[in-house]
């Protein structure tokens, strides 16, 4: 059996998301804040145990989804900054110059 067809045998049988459309269009809205302190309970959950495994799978899954939520904006609020540093570094290269003053 080669790797490709364990790849697509895994991929068969991987179990779909137990998230719904309108969970994940919530996640998708949060703040960072909530989406920090919603993470941070499901990890919690996840280490306190006492879940079945389907409890464990679903806490994960929320875990996934509010994480990539919190680091999308982390990187944007990132971007802006970078963006706003290479503004500013270009304003003082200019200040004082003909070129400011047109």
């Amino acid at each position: 059996m080669t790797n490709t067809n364990t790849e697509t045998n895994a991929a068969a049988t991987a179990p779909a998301s137990s998230l719904t459309d309108k969970e994940r269009e919530l996640i998708a809205q949060m703040p960072y804040e909530e989406a920090r302190d919603k993470l941070i309970q499901a990890v919690q959950a996840l280490e306190t145990g006492g879940l079945n495994l389907d409890q464990s799978m679903r806490q994960w899954e929320i875990g996934e989804a509010l994480a990539k939520r919190a680091q999308g904006l982390l990187n944007e609020v990132r971007a802006k900054l970078d963006q706003a540093q290479a503004d500013q570094a270009a304003n003082q290269a200019t200040a004082g110059t003909q070129s400011n003053l047109d």
